[in-house]
């Protein structure tokens, strides 16, 4: 059926709980690639919380992507199969928790038409409140239904995207993804077979299950802890980027940056297919 148009709009689901412990953030963490060496001790801090000198165990920002995994402002009727992650934008409020009980308020911000041949662009905003009231993240997430245009909604009024700088980037990050990746990934929540059946990633077009574009976002924000915030999660107040092509695990991402004051933009491709997989990236730091 197509997108009921404008009535999603309307779509919205507010105090739904959740919770989280120091189990959910390692996996997390382990899910996006740290502690791949077991000797690096600024990545062991994110994903081992025993230590013989004591310390406390440290959140991957992009935690946030998958803290409420699950919360939404209700279901809107689309083509499964052809559905991938667009973009996200993530502002921290405050630094996220070690563990948490929560609250999540979704609404739907948006939805547009890009034609019957190109799909839709479905936004949705949840923000995350601590136990008193007090906004610990604003997530915006941008669903790219592919098998959903058509249905009659506005093809125009998405936010513009960053830009990053024309300019040689100042730093290069080449982060390794394992064979195994998605697998490890998806048990923080999004478990779309895409990426772990291989006849359904077929079905969808693809040659092999790919790489969670979300796990991909998390790559971004290792690139950035590690090149500019010292591996500090707390220098983090907004992490945002828009995805172009899908990763296969095992690939190498390379990741581009460009530092301007507390702003650092972002783009990261693989470069064995030449391709660009995440556009218009920027973190700003505290």
């Amino acid at each position: 059926m197509p997108i009921n148009y404008p009535s999603v709009l309307n779509l919205r689901t507010n105090d739904v709980p959740y919770s989280w412990s120091a189990r959910e953030v390692m996996l997390y963490a382990l899910g996006v690639g740290m502690g791949s060496d077991p000797l690096n001790e600024e990545e062991l801090q994110f994903v081992n919380e025993a230590s013989a000198t004591p310390r406390p165990l440290k959140v991957i920002p992009t935690f946030a992507s998958v803290c409420v995994w699950g919360a939404r402002p209700g279901i809107i009727d689309l083509n499964r199969v052809m559905v991938v992650d667009g973009e996200r934008d993530i502002t921290f409020h405050q630094p996220m928790p070690i563990s948490a009980n929560v609250m999540a308020d979704a609404r739907v911000r948006g939805i547009y038409d890009k034609g019957k041949e190109k799909g839709a662009i479905i936004q949705n905003e949840v923000v995350v409140r601590d136990g008193d009231g007090n906004k610990i993240v604003t997530i915006v997430s941008s669903t790219f239904a592919r098998g959903d245009g058509g249905f009659g909604g506005p093809s125009e009024g998405m936010p513009e995207p960053h830009q990053v700088p024309r300019r040689a980037p100042d730093k290069s990050l080449d982060i390794p993804t394992r064979p195994d990746q998605a697998l490890i990934y998806r048990l923080s929540g999004d478990q779309n077979p895409l990426h772990s059946d291989p006849e359904f990633a077929r079905r969808a077009g693809f040659p092999r299950p790919i790489l969670h574009g979300m796990c991909t976002y998390g790559l971004t924000c290792r690139a950035v802890l590690q090149s500019y915030a010292d591996y500090d999660p707390s220098a983090f107040r907004r992490h945002r980027a828009r995805f172009s092509a899908p990763v296969f695990p095992g690939e190498i991402v390379t990741v581009n940056l460009w530092r301007e004051g507390n702003s650092i933009s972002f783009e990261a491709y693989v470069r064995e297919r030449g391709l660009t997989v995440v556009k218009n990236g920027q973190t700003l730091l505290r």
